[in-house]
């Protein structure tokens, strides 16, 4: 109880530590940001809010300018469900890709994730 009690004290504060030290994110012409805005809808994040992992990679979409929709696995039994059902494994964060035609590809690991975004949508994308 108490550990919990303290991982989620710290997690908060992470969390809020994190929000106030943003930087500002990547700027795009209103046509870029509308082609990856359309990309974006097909990208799903399972995350908890405040697991560092998951902060970390909320702290990289920002500095990207990318808004994922974001599903709370701790607070969210069908997400919860999803994960381990669809992606095989309860852990976040979890980036799910969806492409029409395909399987969806559940990636695991904030590393992993935060380089394939910086891949597909990055300034040099």
């Amino acid at each position: 109880m108490l550990v919990k009690v303290v991982r989620n004290l710290l997690g908060y504060t992470f969390a809020a530590v994190d929000l106030a030290t943003r930087g500002k994110s990547l700027k795009r012409s209103p046509q870029e940001q509308a082609q990856v805005d359309a990309e974006l809808k097909k990208l799903a994040l399972y995350q908890f809010t405040v697991c560092p992992f998951c902060i970390k990679t909320r702290r990289a979409m920002h500095k990207l300018g990318l808004k994922i929709e974001t599903r709370n696995a701790s607070g969210n039994n069908q997400a919860r469900k999803d994960l381990e059902q669809q992606g095989g494994k309860i852990q976040v964060p979890c980036l799910r890709i969806s492409e029409e035609g395909k399987d969806d590809v559940w990636m695991y690991e904030s590393g992993q994730i935060i380089q394939y975004l910086e891949q597909r949508f990055g300034p040099a994308a």
